[in-house]
């Protein structure tokens, strides 16, 4: 048997207990894929970034969830990068990081914010029955009719593609109550890894608005504040000219219909760039079974 060290830290927040919880293991080099897997599933973080060494970055990081590995997570790097600021590990300022979808550009901020840049943004409108959609989603299809000649349905990228659904109230947002196996049908069709479902009807009259993600394609439900999605909806409220004039950031508030709210920075301009802090609020080591064994992760 090995042991790890493994932190909880959650990010989008400066509360313990708030934000969303990631999973950061800062030495799996030495790990395979299916211990990776394991630890992820036992510590259940909606994401759980491994950190490893690199040839093309300052270091290189793979993601997995519960159930399955993933190309990018925004709040696991924020969490991963405000761990090395707090370890000692990196200083404020420029890093890079090796993932699955190429290398990001990170930057630390003298007051612990992390800024990370996402990859080049792509929009694409998609055709989908409201009916269908609020069904799946558990919301009145008025609710999305009534925003959706202005702000059509859409898949948006910036790294991981996901359904951007466009709702009028935040009442209907709140009331949300998807079923799982149609919401994976409709990932399912239009290539997405979950639905971000928004509205501009804020819980705090400084978020530009209000979210909730699902994806249970990827083995997250609903996950409480979601990085690479907030950076996929910046860019696709700058393709619909959703703004008479855009702001220069933007602040997308979630988490609160499951009791862990936070917060994701945005910026659109020639580049798409989220960012937050965090805080840790988890660290040990985990007891890992040899890569031969069959065995379980245990505390």
């Amino acid at each position: 048997m090995q042991t790890v060290r493994t932190l909880l830290v959650d990010a989008f927040t400066d509360e313990p207990l708030t934000g969303n919880a990631a999973g950061v293991v800062p030495e799996a080099d030495e790990l395979t894929d299916d211990q990776m897997q394991a630890i992820a599933r036992e510590l259940a973080a909606s994401e759980t970034a491994f950190l490893r060494a690199s040839e093309e970055a300052d270091r290189r990081v793979r993601y997995f969830t519960p159930t399955t590995e993933v190309d990018l997570c925004g709040h696991a790097t924020v969490a991963s990068h405000v761990h090395l600021l707090e370890d000692g590990a990196v200083e404020p300022g420029a890093h890079t990081l090796e993932t699955n979808v190429g290398v990001l550009d990170i930057d630390v901020a003298d007051d612990g914010t992390v800024w990370m840049t996402q990859d080049d943004p792509d929009i694409e409108r998609v055709e989908l029955d409201y009916d269908r959609v609020g069904e799946a989603l558990g919301v009145d299809p008025a609710a999305l009719r009534d925003v959706g000649a202005d702000l059509p349905l859409a898949v948006a990228s910036t790294g991981l593609p996901f359904l951007v659904v466009p709702v009028n109230f935040l009442e209907h947002v709140g009331g949300a109550e998807p079923d799982a196996a149609a919401v994976e049908a409709l990932c399912g069709e239009v290539d997405a890894v979950g639905v971000y479902a928004f509205t501009f009807d804020a819980v705090d009259a400084d978020s530009t608005l209000h979210g909730r993600m699902f994806a249970p394609l990827a083995g997250v439900p609903e996950d409480p504040v979601t990085g690479t999605a907030s950076g996929a909806v910046g860019a696709y409220l700058r393709e619909s000219d959703a703004f008479d004039e855009p702001p220069d950031e933007m602040r997308f508030e979630q988490g609160h219909f499951v009791d862990r709210p936070g917060s994701v920075r945005v910026r659109v301009d020639d580049e798409v760039r989220v960012g937050g802090r965090a805080t840790t609020v988890l660290d040990g080591r985990l007891v890992v079974p040899e890569a031969e064994d069959d065995g379980i992760v245990e505390l």
